[in-house]
């Protein structure tokens, strides 16, 4: 077995799904209104407050639905190549 100081994907997730609850809770809102709302159905919703488990598009339904969808835009940045932007000084 592998150890890492790094959260593996599950801890990850279930993490999130927790905060998820957490929120939906905060806005005193079932788990059936959040489904109705976000367009997500029930089980989809269910299952990942329980198992951390959801689709990618589920997930973006349930930030929009909580005005966390921006909290996506640093994900994934392609780092700038700063080699490029040195030369420009340099030549």
């Amino acid at each position: 077995m592998m150890y890492s100081i790094e959260p593996t994907p599950l801890e990850v997730s279930k993490a999130l799904a927790e905060r998820h609850r957490t929120l939906r809770k905060q806005l005193k809102m079932s788990q059936e209104e959040m489904a109705e709302r976000s367009g997500v159905s029930l089980g989809s919703l269910k299952r990942f407050e329980n198992t951390g488990k959801t689709s990618l598009d589920s997930l973006l339904k349930l930030m929009h639905l909580l005005g966390r969808l921006n909290e996506f835009d640093s994900l994934l940045l392609v780092k700038e190549n700063l080699d490029d932007v040195k030369k420009l000084f340099t030549e």
